[in-house]
C-alpha cells in the first residue's frame, strides 16, 4: 500500500473522473501492441502455429507483474520477441527465459539523467540448456553448486575437475559445469563462490553501480539454501541459480560447439546480464569475452518506491 501511494503522488492528477493507474493504462497498451498486425506477424514468423500461447503467456506474465508494467509496453514487445526467436517460454516457473524490470538511469531528450523502468531479456540456465541440446551435439551437459567436500582437485593444466569427493555440510563452496559432445570431446570449468561474488559484483548491470550490494554481501547471498525451484530470478534473488547460469554459459562460450541460435542466446544473455560482449570468432567454435565497462546500470531495489530487494524489482535477475 505504501509503494502504491507513493507512486500514485508522483503521477500528475486528472479532473473529473479518477485517474488510471499508470499499470493498467500500460496493460492496455500492451494488449493494443500485441493485436497490431504488424506484431503478430513478427510472433508468428518466429513461431508458427505457438504464437498466440506465447503472446497469451506474455499477458499473463504483464498483468501478474507490477513492476513490469511500469515499463514501456513497446519494450516489452521488442524483449519478449527475443524470447520467441529463440523459442524459449517467458513463464518464470519453468526457468528458461525470463523477462525483468531494470531501474536504470538514462538520459531523457533533454540531456537530463533520468531515472526509469526497463525491461531486460535475459535467459535462464535452463534455457541455454535447451538451446545447447538441440543442436545434436551434445552427449552430457550439467551445471550445478559444489557442497564443501566435493571438490577434491582443479587440474590447472588439463582444466579438469573432480568433483566426486563425499559433502560434509550444506555449505557451498562453488559452482562447476561440465559438457561432453557426441564425438567424445569433454570440458569442465569451476569457479570458487569468491570467484562468482567478485565476477557478478564487476560485471551486473544490476549490482555493479549499487554502492549498498558488496562482495560481502554477495557471499553472504552465497550461503543461502539452494531451491531449484524458488521463481526468484537476479543475483540477489537467487545467487545460486545465476551462479549456475554463468558457469555454464562461459564453458559453452569458451569451449562449446555453438550454432547460430546458441551463439545469440549466450550474446544476449551476456549483453543483459553484464557488461561483457560476446565476439564470436570465425570458426563458430568458441566464444571470447571482453570487458566493457561503459554501461550505467542500478538494480530496481534502489528505486525510492520499492521496499523489498528481490531481482525481479530491477532486477536479475535472474539468470
Amino acid at each position: 500500500m505504501e509503494e502504491q501511494r507513493q507512486m500514485t503522488a508522483q503521477q500528475p492528477q486528472q479532473s473529473g473522473a479518477v485517474a488510471q493507474k499508470p499499470q493498467a493504462k500500460n496493460l492496455d497498451t500492451l494488449k493494443r501492441v500485441l493485436n497490431a498486425d504488424s506484431v503478430m506477424a513478427q510472433f508468428k514468423n518466429a513461431l508458427s502455429k505457438n504464437a498466440s500461447t506465447f503472446v497469451a503467456s506474455l499477458i499473463d506474465l504483464y498483468s501478474s507483474d507490477s513492476k513490469l508494467q511500469l515499463c514501456d509496453p513497446n519494450q516489452v514487445v521488442k524483449e519478449a520477441l527475443k524470447a520467441a526467436v529463440l523459442h524459449l517460454p517467458i513463464n518464470k516457473a519453468l526457468g528458461q527465459a525470463f523477462i525483468i524490470p531494470f531501474y536504470n538511469t538514462v538520459t531523457d531528450a533533454k540531456g537530463n539523467k533520468v531515472k526509469k523502468y526497463e525491461p531486460v531479456f535475459q535467459i535462464g540456465y535452463k534455457g541455454l540448456y535447451q538451446l545447447a541440446m538441440r543442436t545434436g551435439k551434445y552427449a552430457i551437459i550439467n551445471a550445478d553448486v559444489v557442497y564443501e567436500g566435493e571438490l577434491q582437485r582443479v587440474s590447472k593444466l588439463t582444466g579438469e575437475i573432480d568433483v566426486e569427493g563425499r559433502k560434509v555440510s550444506e555449505k557451498v563452496v562453488g559452482y562447476f559445469a561440465y559438457i561432453q559432445l557426441v564425438d567424445g570431446y569433454h570440458k569442465a570449468i569451476y569457479m570458487s563462490v569468491e570467484d562468482m561474488a567478485a565476477h557478478a559484483k564487476r560485471y551486473s548491470k544490476a549490482i555493479a553501480f549499487n554502492r549498498s550490494v558488496t562482495i560481502e554481501t554477495l557471499l553472504n547471498l552465497a550461503k543461502l539454501p539452494v531451491n531449484a525451484d524458488s521463481s526468484q530470478v537476479g543475483w540477489q534473488g537467487n545467487f545460486h541459480a545465476m551462479a549456475i547460469k554463468t558457469v555454464l554459459r562461459n564453458l559453452l562460450g569458451k569451449y562449446g560447439y555453438l550454432t547460430v541460435s546458441l551463439q545469440e542466446g549466450i550474446a544476449t544473455d551476456a549483453q543483459s546480464d553484464t557488461d561483457e560482449k560476446q565476439v564470436i570468432v570465425a570458426d563458430a567454435q568458441a566464444v571470447e569475452v571482453v570487458d566493457d565497462a561503459n554501461v550505467e546500470y542500478e538494480e530496481v531495489g534502489n528505486a525510492p518506491q520499492i521496499e523489498d530487494n528481490t531481482e525481479e524489482k530491477e532486477p536479475d535477475p535472474g539468470f
